[in-house]
């Protein structure tokens, strides 16, 4: 787990102040941590490298590294389009000049380089890029060239949001610490591999405490049986509410028992053709110690509904609940809630927080789910996404290892189960949003098919594995 700001510039600051680090020194190493990259990855003389520089302290980190880059490779092209601004940017050039390193004028002349560098703009760009920046830009991402972005791709702005174009790296080398602008569902497209640049100062000194975490794989905590004396009770009793739609129910039932719970029963309203280790009740049981509820529902009594609610155990909350105002009645209780972007529009509408469409919320992830868990600090709320974020109070975590293969239905359905299964095994509300939302994603990024072939059945196969 790694932490995550909103922007790094306070943290360099204290390097100054505090451990008398200066600018020119932190920019040495970010210069050195993209020479160490592209040296890893283009190791022929013979090479070609393009470093872009824009005119503030990105630029000057990418004119530092073509002074780095002198006689490593046979040809360095330095293309700076418009005129420096910063000190630093000024300083560094002067020093290229001084070495005998010219840049080139046009960019068109350049047919073929094994290796771009995209060093326009840094996460701090505030405001939509010019036609000709954009030119630019699209000239770039037309080169077949490994291609590294310093801090994050030019065009992704300091909230994540790309207005028209972007640089589309292969991999992305941020400076100092992680930034949220790199986890926006838009910009996942073009950040390629992710890597944090050392700056000359360990992580502990370098960074402050924060509320917000980038989950890793390490992270998972399996709901592995270690104690020997144990029965079927000890691990829990999951139910799962069948609705309209009676599919949804069954994968998420299927889910639940493959992830550790000792048991689980399918609340229905007619008898179904279930796996045989699925237990069918037209009401919840006594020993109940978790629930599932929403997904396929369709239309169901609302009295039933609130009986259900109003019992006093953990529940995930799913789909179709989302629409439904009696809902509000639970928000001040601890539930787990999983929407996907349309459903949390329509959560938030009811909330009376905004009322927004899709585009909206997709550009302003984080500050709508901290808005809402603002809100409601008891809820853990897991809104789904090409970046999963999920929030408990003012603690936000982001899982960004899911995949496309999860784009189908049934995905979502195998996620209530598996968060369900550790609800009812004992984990606490953000220990299951977590590690259900690590284990799903963690098992489509395993699967050996095509990535269009991925079954909700796969996916809870997957679970046994990992």
């Amino acid at each position: 787990m790694r932490n995550i700001f909103n922007e790094v510039g306070s943290l360099d600051k204290k390097c100054y102040e505090k451990f008398s680090l200066n600018e020119e020194l932190l920019m040495e190493h970010a210069a050195l941590a993209l020479k160490k990259d592209i040296k890893k990855n283009i190791k022929a003389f013979d090479s070609s490298v393009l470093i872009v520089c824009g005119v503030g302290n990105n630029g000057a980190d990418g004119v530092t590294l073509a002074r780095l880059l002198q006689n490593e490779y046979k040809n360095i092209h330095i293309y700076i389009p418009f005129e420096l601004k910063s000190k630093m940017a000024i300083l560094q050039y002067k020093r290229l000049k001084l070495l005998g390193l010219n840049c080139i004028k046009d960019l068109n002349k350049v047919k073929k380089v094994d290796c771009i560098v995209d060093c326009l703009f840094g996460s701090g760009l505030n405001k939509p890029l010019n036609e000709e920046t954009n030119t630019i830009i699209d000239k770039l991402n037309e080169f077949n060239s490994y291609k590294i972005a310093c801090d994050i791709p030019s065009g992704i702005d300091n909230k994540g949001v790309i207005k028209t174009t972007a640089f589309k790296a292969n991999k992305t080398i941020t400076m100092g610490a992680l930034k949220l602008s790199l986890f926006t569902d838009s910009s996942k497209e073009y950040i390629g591999k992710l890597k944090v640049a050392n700056l000359g100062v360990s992580d502990i000194i370098y960074e402050n405490d924060s509320n917000m975490f980038l989950l890793e794989k390490k992270d998972l905590k399996l709901p592995f049986r270690d104690t020997k004396n144990s029965h079927k009770g000890s691990f829990g009793h999951a139910c799962v509410v069948v609705g309209c739609k009676k599919g949804a129910g069954v994968i998420a039932s299927s889910a639940a028992f493959n992830f550790g719970a000792g048991l689980v029963t399918a609340i229905v309203h007619e008898e179904l053709q279930l796996p045989y280790y699925i237990m069918q009740s037209h009401k919840l049981p006594s020993n109940v110690t978790a629930i599932a509820l929403g997904m396929g529902l369709g239309l169901y009594d609302k009295n039933e509904l609130k009986q259900i609610l109003n019992t006093n155990v953990a529940k995930v909350i799913d789909a179709d609940l989302f629409y439904e105002e009696l809902l509000l009645d639970y928000l001040n209780q601890e539930i787990i809630l999983t929407p996907h972007p349309k459903e949390f529009c329509s959560l938030l509408s009811l909330a009376k927080l905004a009322d927004i469409d899709i585009d909206t919320l997709q550009n302003n992830r984080f500050e709508y789910v901290k808005m809402f868990c603002k809100k409601y600090p008891k809820v853990t709320l897991l809104l789904k996404g090409a970046n999963v974020i999920i929030c408990q109070n003012d603690k936000l975590y982001v899982n960004t290892l899911g995949t496309s293969a999860l784009s189908k239905g049934g995905s979502g359905d195998v996620l209530s189960g598996l968060i369900v299964a550790l609800l009812a095994q004992g984990y606490n509300y953000l220990q299951s949003a977590i590690n259900a939302s690590l284990a799903h994603t963690l098992v489509a990024k395993k699967f050996q098919g095509n990535n269009y072939a991925l079954t909700p059945k796969d996916l809870i196969k997957g679970i046994k594995s990992l």
